[in-house]
């Protein structure tokens, strides 16, 4: 008899569980001290690297943790998006279109995937969309575009408790925004290419459904 697995229990999954945690505790302490909660938003940020390792190392990628990982990531980010809305109210519409896309065009992505069979949502037609055969296929732009999106919401954060060192009579923090800004931007563009793909996608699955009943 083969010994039956627990999914729940799997390296990579146990990685999730502590990046939860982080996020957690990160968001408790986001309105009152920037020290903590940036020490467990980078922490769980950067197990975000360790757990796709470990399931690679391990042989236990599964589409739990796949979901687990994309959730942790979204709703951490949205959390971010949330505080910064009280920081700066000015641009709250600003903050809530960015959580909007940024979830609504990542679920359907990943959902149309789940449902073409696929393991993983950063698979990727060699024969499909150019840009996002460029945004999945090299790790080295995929590490920068996602490092300097949270870049941008981190500096915005940290801008609204401490200014940093001073450069060029600007404070770090604040040349930091400017300077990933335009990142932040090109992904927002690729998360609605996210949701253009995926329609397409959709569609074509509701068409050979259809094709099948009738």
């Amino acid at each position: 008899m083969v010994k039956q697995e627990n999914i729940f229990l799997f390296v990579p999954n146990l990685i999730g569980y502590a990046r939860i945690i982080l996020a957690v505790v990160s968001v408790f302490f986001m309105p009152t001290n920037y020290k903590i909660a940036c020490s467990c938003y980078l922490i769980s940020a950067l197990l975000d690297a360790f757990d796709g390792h470990a399931a690679r190392a391990f042989k236990q990628s599964t589409k739990f943790g796949a979901i687990l990982d994309q959730l942790t990531d979204r709703c951490g980010t949205m959390a971010l998006c949330i505080a910064l809305s009280n920081f700066y109210p000015k641009y709250m519409f600003l903050f809530q279109l960015s959580c909007i896309i940024d979830i609504a065009c990542h679920w359907i992505y990943l959902h149309s995937s789940i449902l073409q069979g696929k393991t993983s949502h950063k698979f990727v037609d060699m024969t499909g969309n150019p840009i996002m055969k460029w945004y999945y296929t090299s790790k080295p732009v995929l590490f920068f575009m996602c490092a300097g999106n949270e870049l941008f919401f981190a500096s915005l954060y940290l801008c609204h408790f401490i200014t940093g060192p001073m450069i060029a009579g600007h404070g770090l923090f604040k040349l930091l925004c400017w300077i990933s800004s335009p990142i932040m931007i090109v992904k927002t563009i690729i998360s609605i290419i996210h949701c253009y793909v995926a329609s397409i996608n959709l569609s074509i699955i509701d068409m050979n459904e259809r094709q099948e009943k009738q």
